[in-house]
């Protein structure tokens, strides 16, 4: 019975800090990589062997500049073929027409000549003349149809020679060179991976395409601010700004052995209003997107909110430590709160209601006024910490000796 009085009456070591007003920031951190907001991936149209290759990594290009010269002599004699094959066409046209006219005179004499003359020229010549005239005809239309068909073909083919230069699509930086001068070119239809030649990138915009937690992204905002540190420049932190969220989520596998659990993330692209001209695609960069701000409000520590599992308080100690899931009950309710500290050094628990949180503090909407002293550490104390149980406060303004005071 002694041993058990003294365990009640012994003082718990705390930390005790004073109810402030302070300015806080709301924020959201994710990582991602710099890439350019417009890019092209150049690849061919045709097969072929790269005979001139006119750029290198890092050229600035401009719209419709030679890239690069695929053999053309395949797609050069294919022309000629086709060009031939017109020509011929034209010609054999030019023919059935004139078939036709003679046709056409050859009826129309003999038809003349019978009305005059009927015993000059039977009904079975006049029919056979009709009969030659038709089928002229309809030679002189299977021959313009000829000329259609072979003017097509010229055209497809000036249209394959022409896939044999490659030009710029757009104006900007040619941030990736797949290939060599000899090296074969294959269709961009067959495989996009292998096809692509080239990249081109306006570094004139810059992004970061950032996941973000589905916790959090309901909180972030298109228009919202952002610092951005760049792994390559560790002494200078980039302004943005968010430019779009997206509206499909991406998964991921949140441990190796873990079965079937997957994390939710949100892409979001945040634009550096700010880039630095040294700046390449894909280096690792880290956003601190800004989602909320507030001046001069209350706020406790962070590590000072605990729960308490059910609205109605026991007279025991029901403490719950954050991120333990406890057991829901129909009816009830968790309730978030802290431990004030009395005059008499006695704990009692009061709920609280809290609004953003800041790096180290909670926003504190109800439930404490400015000065009120509460347990805000350690941890451990405050996840075994009994309403009623009496505590050494241990100020973290007690400065060593010699140490400056505070005016």
């Amino acid at each position: 019975m002694v041993a058990a009085k003294r365990n009640k009456t012994k003082a718990v070591d705390v930390r005790v800090e004073a109810v402030e007003a302070r300015d806080l920031v709301a924020s959201v951190t994710a990582s991602g990589q710099i890439e350019p907001r417009t890019k092209v991936d150049v690849s061919a149209d045709v097969t072929g062997k790269i005979v001139r290759l006119v750029v290198k990594e890092g050229d600035l290009v401009k719209k419709g500049q030679l890239l690069l010269q695929i053999d053309p002599e395949q797609a050069t004699a294919a022309l000629q073929r086709s060009e031939a094959s017109l020509a011929s066409a034209r010609a054999q046209s030019a023919q059935a027409r004139a078939n036709l006219i003679q046709a056409q005179r050859n009826y129309e004499r003999s038809a003349a000549i019978q009305k005059q003359s009927p015993n000059l020229v039977s009904e079975e010549q006049l029919e056979q003349l009709r009969t030659q005239m038709e089928v002229n005809k309809a030679l002189a239309e299977a021959a313009s149809f000829s000329v259609e068909q072979s003017v097509a073909t010229v055209r497809d083919a000036r249209q394959a020679l022409s896939r044999t230069t490659i030009t710029a699509p757009m104006s900007g930086k040619i941030t990736r060179l797949n290939v060599e001068e000899g090296e074969t070119a294959i269709m961009g239809t067959l495989n996009r991976a292998d096809a692509t030649l080239l990249t081109i990138s306006d570094m004139s915009v810059l992004e970061t395409t950032v996941k973000v937690d589905e916790t959090d992204v309901a909180r972030i905002s298109v228009g919202d601010s952002a610092l951005i540190q760049i792994d390559a420049f560790p002494d200078t932190a980039f302004v943005g700004r968010v430019v779009e969220i997206s509206n499909s989520s991406v998964t991921r596998a949140t441990t190796a052995g873990a079965s079937g659990d997957q994390a939710i993330d949100y892409e979001v692209r945040v634009e550096l209003t700010n880039p630095p001209v040294d700046t390449r695609p894909d280096f690792s960069a880290t956003a601190k997107i800004v989602t909320a701000t507030r001046t001069k409000v209350l706020s406790i520590p962070i590590i000072a909110l605990t729960v308490r599992e059910n609205e109605d308080l026991p007279a025991g100690d029901s403490a719950v430590t954050v991120g333990r899931q406890p057991t829901k009950q129909v009816g009830k309710r968790d309730v978030e709160g802290v431990f004030i500290v009395g005059t008499d050094n006695m704990v009692t628990f009061r709920p609280v209601k809290v609004g953003i949180a800041g790096e180290r503090h909670f926003e504190v909407l109800d439930g404490l006024k400015v000065g009120e002293k509460i347990v805000a550490g350690t941890y451990q104390a405050i996840r075994e910490l009994k309403d009623g149980a009496l505590v050494k406060p241990n100020t973290p303004d007690e400065k060593k000796p010699g140490a400056e005071k505070k005016s």
